[in-house]
């Protein structure tokens, strides 16, 4: 919304004030003070509040106040004797006191659309702020606000993360940004902040992902380049950015929900908490994470990911064998998914459920268009490339494998289905005969976090089809532990390749082994 007042717009969600047409030019404090004015202008506003909303609680002197005051009444053509914007009543406070109008949008958003400005509900909000330079030579100054401005792009490609556009973030240049400042002013839960430097013919850049509602720092990251490759070093940037931000902030989402417990979780609360069950891979996390994303769902029933996040615990069921009728799982794992397209077809998750939802009805070539759907929409999106490489393992084609799967390591390296990686590496080497190579990448692949019995039967077949019989045998213990009636009609349910020879070779392994 904008409020309107005399010749003034001021608009809270650009962080802007403008007369006629034209910003007036305002420090950060002094606008955040007029914003807080407005927004609680059927009351008088105390000092102590405007300390804790301005400047955080920090000890403040009465002559700083005065003079943050004394600058919004300038920007608004009032004084201290005039008052008719900003009364102050002697040793109480003041108020906003002109008559106001408000503007809203033709359609307004909805409680997932927007940020957490008065409340930590909602969907996780970021301002990227342009880097301070130290050390920059004339011609690289630009970089400063270039990068950011590229991360800014990427970002809003991520539809369950709100960013705050350029004209607003880039307003806070000064060379030691108030984080909480920032905070308050655009009602953000994230901020990130980086510094660029030069030297030795190399540029470096230093960034700080901040929760702002705790001040603690989420992630840092140095990344340097040669003044040659600056161009590899923006992509570098923007690709490492949005990988960390995909693990840190969901992670941090879940830990803060679980700390105020289930009842009172709003939509996007539920939908990271599920997240946090989902990468784990077994039957009592898959089900708690069904909940939270039905909760979600009642909460919100027009919430695309949510629908998205029901396909994919329907989809492990399936894949899995956890649920007694996979067939049904199967069908509401399409259905699911099918929704939430519906309520987002631009969603990469939403696209990314719909296309794994024909792997289970051995349908790769149609799971293909669907999963280039999503890395087309994000083209840092990991796991999409990770589904791409599997659905390419299914259909025999080596070279799309490893293409997509070395593309995904890149974007997140750290990432949940890492296991996933790593298996359909080896999968892929096993269906080209590379037996030895198989057995590495698949001992690796079962001892990477989340890895689950499917995982645990490549590693079985690929260390007995390389002859490493005693490495065999410990992984068809781990299967048996994993899941004690695993059989081989389980391993080509979720892998069901299109080569035949390899699919008799890994059949006689497993049966070997009794399963």
């Amino acid at each position: 919304m904008t409020w309107v007042f005399g010749d003034f717009h001021l608009d809270p969600e650009r962080f802007e004030l403008t007369r006629h047409g034209e910003p007036v030019r305002l420090e950060p404090q002094v606008l955040c003070l007029l914003i807080h004015l407005v927004r609680h202008r059927d009351r008088l506003v105390t000092k102590d509040e405007m300390v804790a909303a301005v400047w955080q609680g920090r000890a403040i002197s009465d002559a700083s106040i005065s003079s943050r005051i004394r600058s919004a009444r300038q920007a608004v053509d009032d004084s201290g004797a005039q008052q008719a914007v900003i009364r102050t009543v002697h040793g109480q406070g003041v108020r906003f006191v002109a008559e106001l109008t408000e503007l809203r949008p033709a359609q307004a958003a909805t409680d997932a659309d927007r940020g957490p400005a008065d409340h930590p509900a909602g969907r996780p909000s970021i301002a990227v702020l342009p880097f301070q330079p130290l050390a920059m030579p004339g011609d690289l100054a630009f970089l400063g606000e270039a990068i950011p401005h590229e991360i800014i792009q990427a970002l809003s490609r991520l539809r369950w993360l709100a960013v705050i556009a350029r004209s607003s973030s880039f307003r806070f240049r000064q060379a030691t940004p108030d984080i909480d400042l920032v905070a308050t002013a655009l009602a953000v839960r994230y901020v990130l902040s980086g510094i660029i430097e030069s030297r030795d013919r190399k540029v470096a850049v230093t960034l700080e992902l901040a929760d702002t509602t705790s001040g603690e720092i989420l992630w840092a990251d140095r990344i340097e380049a040669s003044l040659d490759g600056i161009d590899d070093l923006r992509s570098q940037i923007v690709t490492q950015l949005v990988s960390a931000l995909e693990i840190h902030i969901p992670l941090n989402e879940a830990r803060i929900a679980r700390l105020h417990g289930p009842d009172g979780l709003d939509a996007w609360a539920n939908y990271h908490v599920g997240l946090g069950h989902l990468y784990r891979f077994t039957a009592v996390d898959t089900a708690l994470a069904q909940r939270c994303f039905e909760r979600a769902v009642a909460a919100d029933p027009q919430f695309a990911r949510a629908r998205a996040g029901l396909s994919f615990t329907s989809f492990l069921d399936t894949f899995l064998r956890l649920s007694p009728d996979p067939a049904a799982a199967a069908r509401a794992a399409r259905r699911h998914a099918e929704r939430s397209l519906e309520l987002d077809a631009l969603d990469p998750f939403a696209n990314f459920t719909m296309g794994r939802s024909f792997w289970l009805t051995d349908e790769p070539e149609i799971a293909a268009d669907w999963l280039a759907r999503a890395t087309a929409l994000n083209p840092n999106y990991a796991q999409g490339f990770y589904a791409s490489a599997f659905t390419a393992m299914l259909r025999g084609n080596a070279a799309a494998t490893f293409a997509d799967l070395d593309t995904s390591l890149h974007l997140s390296p750290l990432d949940p289905l890492l296991y996933g990686v790593h298996g359909v590496r080896a999968q892929m080497l096993i269906q080209q005969g590379d037996h030895q190579a198989a057995a590495r990448w698949a001992d690796r692949a079962a001892t990477t976090p989340g890895a689950h019995y499917l995982i645990a039967m490549i590693a079985l077949a690929a260390n007995g089809l390389a002859g490493r019989h005693d490495q065999a045998a410990r992984w068809r213990q781990k299967v048996r532990q994993l899941k004690p009636d695993a059989t081989a009609a389980d391993y080509f349910a979720a892998f069901s390749t299109r080569d035949a020879a390899s699919r008799a070779r890994i059949s006689a392994e497993l049966h070997q082994h009794g399963l």
